[in-house]
């Protein structure tokens, strides 16, 4: 079934999107993946994934190319998502629950105006707050790509993939909704993260496994052993849990292609997924009022600087995809790319804008819609601050602060007083630490105060003033 129904969308037209102006607050739909980098998309270049209904809400909308995360870990990206904060600020610094309080959410501020409010998958920060969603039945703190556990099975009882119950749920929760309240669904899906207690690590659908069977995946030029002895010594060694990750996933040649190609497949699984929601809401008439989001919790590293997962302040770990399709949106812009700086941090002020609901004063992100919706985009971030803390020890997942701007990130390591500094518009793959170069000891200075002063920014209390951000 689901071999037959990707072969129609990828052979179907999407219908054209209008432009209306919106007379009442947009409903929203959050479409969110798991472990899923920017260009693990066919629209971002990338030559062998196959996502034609992702590429096509990318047609239909706007794609952002410079959007990254804040913390590049499941829990801390989630919490960020829903509070608009960073770490520093909302207290969640692995997968408890953060500490700003509910009620400053983006889903508890648009329950508290009206919306039917849902969330369907993976749930990572803490006890589900079951009380706070309209229909709550169907988050899953799962670590697998099957699920066999009582009154989840398909109805014959047999096990269901977690992209199929993703996808169940969310079809569902739009077709029992109240069609006289504007609604906000956020479909959290596992994939594309590896099932990590199981040795295949990704385990797509049985139809999916024709694909990609004659292809060779690519080998990115920083996956080999001269990249990772090139890392900082505490992170060049095997106590490193990116290195050891890399050992399950990586290590071979007939490995790194085996699970590059069921890591596609759970990634097409998706978009194919996301399709069947989309077409949902124009069945329903109302895609056409509706803001569909399609972004993910962080990056990950597929073998380069010889790592696999996130953790780490590196291109691939942070920049994620960010596609947006707005009724609002010109004509003009949709099919178009946009390479401002926008952040996790700024999805819950968007959606609360779109939504004609003001902000708490303690979120620190900004609205994006107006980078597509101005005649004359704002004046925006040339730089942010990136932020993880170290988990078990500074040997397994040290902590890390970052500064990035589009030509230079710095990088601080403060468990081990280690500082990097790389050259992006020259080296995109960070292969090149230049920190050592007498020529940039000014750059490094000035730097070096940004992280200090983006740090203090992050800190602040909620009613300290961030426009910067």
């Amino acid at each position: 079934m689901f071999a037959a129904a990707l072969t129609a969308v990828l052979t179907a037209a999407a219908c054209a999107p209008r432009d209306p102006s919106p007379a009442k607050p947009l409903s929203i739909v959050l479409l969110y993946a798991d472990d899923w980098r920017h260009d693990t998309l066919g629209c971002a270049g990338n030559p062998v994934v196959q996502t034609p209904r992702l590429d096509q809400l990318a047609r239909d909308g706007v794609r952002f190319t410079h959007n990254s995360v804040t913390t590049a870990i499941c829990g801390v990206s989630r919490a960020t998502m829903l509070t608009g904060q960073w770490m520093s600020r909302h207290g969640n610094r692995a997968f408890d629950m953060f500490t700003t309080p509910w009620s400053e959410t983006f889903t508890a501020q648009l329950r508290a105006n009206g919306y039917w409010v849902g969330h369907i998958g993976k749930w990572h920060n803490g006890k589900f707050p079951a009380a706070e969603y309209d229909s709550p039945a169907s988050a899953l703190a799962n670590g697998t790509h099957w699920i066999e556990q009582p009154g989840i099975t398909q109805a014959d009882g047999t096990r269901i993939h977690v992209t199929q119950k993703n996808e169940r749920d969310a079809i569902d929760f739009l077709r029992a909704r109240p069609i006289d309240k504007p609604f906000c669904l956020t479909v959290a899906f596992f994939a594309t993260h590896a099932e990590d207690g199981n040795k295949q690590q990704y385990l797509p659908q049985p139809e999916s496994m024709s694909l990609y069977r004659d292809v060779t995946v690519p080998v990115a030029s920083s996956a080999n052993d001269a990249a990772f002895r090139a890392l900082p010594a505490f992170l060049a060694n095997a106590r490193n849990e990116g290195r050891n990750r890399w050992t399950w996933r990586f290590d071979t040649p007939e490995r790194y292609q085996e699970y590059m190609k069921n890591y596609y497949r759970l990634a097409t699984e998706v978009d194919a997924t996301c399709g069947r929601v989309l077409d949902e809401l124009r069945a329903q008439g109302v895609l056409d009022h509706t803001l569909v989001i399609f972004t993910t919790d962080n990056g990950y590293f597929h073998g380069e600087h010889g790592l696999a997962d996130k953790w780490y302040p590196y291109e691939e770990s942070i920049r994620v995809p960010l596609i947006v399709w707005d009724p609002r949106m010109r004509a003009s812009k949709r099919g178009t790319t946009d390479d401002a700086l926008t952040l996790n941090v700024d999805l819950a002020p968007t959606i609360l804008a779109a939504a004609r609901v003001a902000p708490p004063v303690g979120m620190q992100g900004r609205d994006i819609a107006p980078l597509y919706l101005n005649a004359q985009p704002p004046a925006w971030r040339s730089e942010f601050l990136y932020e993880h803390a170290m988990l078990t020890s500074r040997d397994f997942i040290p902590a890390s602060e970052a500064v990035v701007t589009r030509e230079w990130k710095y990088i601080l390591w403060p468990d081990w007083s280690v500082e990097q500094l790389f050259d992006l518009a020259h080296d995109p793959r960070e292969e090149r630490d230049v920190v050592a170069d007498p020529a940039n000891a000014q750059r490094l200075a000035k730097m070096r105060a940004e992280l200090a002063r983006l740090k203090s920014q992050a800190q602040a209390s909620a009613s300290a003033c961030c426009d910067s951000f």
